[in-house]
């Protein structure tokens, strides 16, 4: 083998080196920019159902205020029925 047929040998592994380099690369790009934008899904349907879940809990306690109210109602008819010599 002569100098020449070496150094085409050398360079072809050293392009074929470079391209598996390059392809790898590409493919950890690939990698990162999908966990990025998984990432940022889940970020975005975490905050969604944060806001969900405070909408709820609203509205649970404004349930909870509309039920003392009508337990309260409850008791003061109750008392009346008892007065006006009626069994509740």
């Amino acid at each position: 083998m002569d100098a020449t047929t070496l150094g085409s040998v050398l360079a072809l592994v050293g392009v074929l080196a470079g391209t598996v380099v390059a392809y790898l690369g590409k493919r950890s790009e690939n990698a990162l920019t999908g966990y990025s934008s998984l990432t940022d899904n889940l970020q975005e349907e975490r905050d969604r159902l944060d806001r969900l879940v405070t909408e709820r809990d609203a509205k649970i306690a404004e349930f909870a205020s509309m039920r003392a109210a009508d337990q309260a109602e409850i008791a003061r008819l109750r008392a009346l029925i008892i007065q006006l010599g009626g069994t509740p």
